[in-house]
């Protein structure tokens, strides 16, 4: 299934073009969080898996953190799942 790409990690499902993506893009490199992103336009699977967690919809972004799905979140949602699900993935301070 799609939503397993990256059990224990973030998965970030995408479409080209959308803002909001675009934006959380930024704040995730910006933060140097690990993750894989997949195009929903590219892969029927994560497109379908999208929608199984959206209400029918291909809302993007959605975002899994270790398998557990976001619509649309904020930064902050984001790092709380990870903090909570994720802690590996979060770099250590210098």
């Amino acid at each position: 299934m799609a939503g397993d790409r990256d059990a224990d990690g973030v998965v970030v499902y995408w479409r080209p073009g959308c803002p909001y993506r675009m934006k959380l893009r930024l704040r995730l490199r910006l933060a140097r969080l690990r993750r894989t992103e997949v195009n929903i336009w590219k892969h029927p699977g994560a497109a379908a898996y999208v929608r199984s967690v959206a209400d029918g919809n291909e809302t993007v972004p959605t975002v899994t953190v270790a398998g557990r799905a976001m619509v649309n979140p904020s930064m902050r949602q984001l790092r709380q799942e990870v903090r909570k699900h994720a802690p590996h993935l979060l770099r250590e301070a210098p």
